[in-house]
């Protein structure tokens, strides 16, 4: 297939475009670079041997990005572009639901002008906002959302299935993930936030490889097993291999399809710092903080839909994740 990949230079874009190109398909690129660099494009290729086409193009941008679809045939497109850092949003709401809003829609325009229709969406665990019962399966209740990012993200699944239900032929796919940590393997990709990381792992490695004097833990006090928030860590690799695992999807009857991906098991914040001590043989100094607006206590995954439809099954252990992460800082400048 020849699938256009959104966002395709961030953390989990990148490593599901390294899946693509080794299982054959054609990739081509568009990403602003907002939270992201181009070198990724040239680690891409150091992995797989395949350089992919990149466009800088703003997804918002319709006349840009009308100009990759008119040079293109498209197959399928996933779309990973958006913002997503769950305090930013609720400091700068209307930032959120403008980007990542337009974007999708500029992009479901393209996609009827063109004729390409099948679309992979990057969506989140946070669309089931609150939920009353662990794990959490795909048929339980969605919205009641605790922050705006988690917002936009139901906001898009549900306008994908109304697209499709206007669309005879077109498919959409929504996969929820859970919280994704690790890095590649090969310590040429990994998260690289541009500021002080708002996800835990990250955070974690550069205090890890002494760029952060200490980590600060978003509260103590929640009905967890330490008071931590507790949530599934499935490594980077594993959930970009989903992707690829989801693509078949697009054969099924169902228009619109949904799928968690994570590993089925909550850890919680402290138990992910401990894990990443013992794996790495290094202490991780942190301090306990307020509580993180928009943030729940637990969340973890049911993800047998996704291993009965899809075989998805994650292989990597949360130590492989976090000696992954630590090398990849470790690499960075």
């Amino acid at each position: 297939m020849k699938i256009l990949v959104t966002g395709g230079t961030g953390f989990i874009g990148s490593h599901t475009v390294v899946e693509l190109i080794n299982a054959g398909h054609e990739v081509v690129i568009v990403d602003n670079l907002v939270n992201s660099n181009k070198d990724v494009i040239g680690k891409i290729k150091r992995i797989t041997k395949v350089r992919p086409l990149f466009y800088k193009v703003d997804v918002e941008n319709k006349k840009a990005l009308a100009k990759v679809f008119n040079e293109h045939k498209f197959d399928a497109v996933i779309h990973f572009a958006g913002l997503k850092a769950v305090g930013e949003s609720v400091q700068k709401p209307l930032l959120y639901y403008r980007n990542n809003l337009d974007s999708t829609l500029t992009l479901l325009e393209l996609m009827v002008e063109y004729d390409v229709k099948n679309i992979l969406f990057s969506s989140s665990a946070t669309v089931y906002g609150t939920p009353e019962v662990m794990p959490i399966k795909e048929e339980d209740p969605l919205g009641h959302t605790t922050n705006p990012y988690a917002t936009t993200k139901l906001f898009i699944e549900q306008i994908l299935q109304d697209f499709v239900s206007a669309n005879p032929g077109f498919k959409a796919v929504s996969l929820r993930y859970f919280n994704p940590i690790g890095a590649h393997p090969s310590k040429l990709l990994g998260e690289s936030p541009s500021d002080i990381p708002n996800n835990l792992m990250p955070y974690i490695s550069k205090v890890a490889n002494g760029k952060l004097e200490y980590l600060s833990v978003h509260g103590d006090n929640y009905d967890t097993v330490d008071g931590t928030g507790v949530r599934d860590y499935v490594h980077v690799v594993d959930l970009a291999h989903g992707h690829l695992l989801a693509l078949k999807a697009f054969s099924f009857d169902k228009a619109y399809n949904y799928y968690n991906l994570g590993t089925g098991k909550g850890t919680s914040v402290l138990e992910l710092i401990h894990a990443y001590e013992k794996a790495n043989k290094i202490k991780i100094p942190y301090v306990i903080g307020p509580r993180r607006d928009g943030d729940i206590a637990t969340s973890y995954a049911d993800i047998e839909k996704a291993h009965i439809e899809l075989g998805f099954s994650p292989q990597y252990t949360i130590k492989e994740a976090c000696r992954h992460a630590f090398l990849y800082e470790k690499k960075q400048k």
